[in-house]
């Protein structure tokens, strides 16, 4: 599977996937021509930050390369830091999501990526993003969220120490008593 991610400030949105039987530098291709479109305004080259790992690094991917389509840089070789942000999501995807299911079949597993990367996008909040999640801090439909959030936590701040307060043991009950 290759992922193509959009960062944000610090988090990222995932804007192309596909998940395949067997490795093949031409769905690596298709990828960043898909998110190229979803991302780029017309007339736009946009830049894809990626490992030199052999997905990224190959005939193919140099032939979409020079044609312009879109603009790579190599994380650690033509720039000193990495892309760390996209393995940690890896890293994520992996261990807190597909490997608690059962990966039986290649439809499972892209059943699983699909919801994953749907809830990932539009729903699990970042905290970069003071609770906006990646597709509402990319298309600038969030503004409200950290309001929204802040609003929450006070009520259920405020729930929880009355609700403490309202709880009595034997010892209160006695120790009221004698006052």
């Amino acid at each position: 599977m290759t992922v193509l991610p959009h960062r944000q400030l610090g988090a990222l949105s995932v804007l192309a996937w596909r998940v395949s039987e067997r490795f093949d530098p031409a769905n690596t291709v298709a990828i960043l021509i898909e998110a190229a479109r979803n991302i780029a305004p017309a007339g736009t080259q946009p830049t894809v930050l990626a490992d030199a790992g052999v997905e990224n690094a190959n005939a193919k991917i140099d032939k979409l390369i020079v044609s312009g389509v879109l603009r790579r840089v190599l994380a650690m070789t033509e720039i000193a830091f990495s892309n760390s942000m996209i393995e940690s999501w890896w890293r994520t995807l992996k261990h807190q999501w597909l490997y608690l299911n059962t990966l039986d079949t290649l439809s499972s597993l892209q059943r699983l990526v699909e919801l994953y990367v749907e809830e990932h996008n539009s729903r699990l909040p970042h905290s970069a993003f003071r609770g906006q999640a990646p597709d509402e801090m990319y298309f600038a439909t969030g503004s409200r969220a950290p309001e929204e959030l802040a609003s929450r936590r006070t009520a259920a701040r405020t729930a929880r120490m009355e609700a403490n307060r309202a709880v009595s043991c034997e010892n209160c009950a006695l120790n009221g008593a004698a006052s």
